[in-house]
């Protein structure tokens, strides 16, 4: 199982940035998929998932900012990241799971272990 994310990079005010998250090893439209950040000093923590049919979930933080769409074709997940707040800078990772919902995100979480992520950095 492979998942590795991308498109990371400099965030300025008002801009936008589109992360993507490749999973190969796997049937890719089995599985929900979601994303999670790390910023330096603190805890991963989840972002948005989107379930094996295409319904989309976001923490309350990113809502109306960020936007979760799929590409079984591609066995791609995108994140479209708009109005940066200096709270989104992190390290961006994705993970692959049963399901996800409202209320309990992305589960189970499965982290491709040499997935390294991609950097997301906030301009002020």
């Amino acid at each position: 199982v492979q998942l590795q994310a991308s498109g990371g990079g400099l965030l300025q005010p008002g801009g936008s940035l589109a992360l993507s998250c490749v999973g190969s090893g796997f049937t890719f439209d089995d599985y929900a998929i979601g994303w999670f950040r790390q910023a330096p000093g603190k805890e991963r923590v989840y972002v948005s998932c989107i379930s094996d049919r295409g319904q989309p979930y976001y923490v309350d933080s990113v809502k109306g900012r960020f936007t979760i769409s799929r590409d079984n074709a591609k066995n791609t997940v995108y994140l479209q990241m708009n109005s940066p707040k200096p709270d989104d800078a992190a390290v961006y990772r994705c993970a692959r799971g049963f399901y996800c919902n409202e209320r309990e995100g992305l589960s189970p979480v499965e982290f491709d272990p040499r997935g390294r992520g991609t950097q997301v950095t906030v301009s002020s």
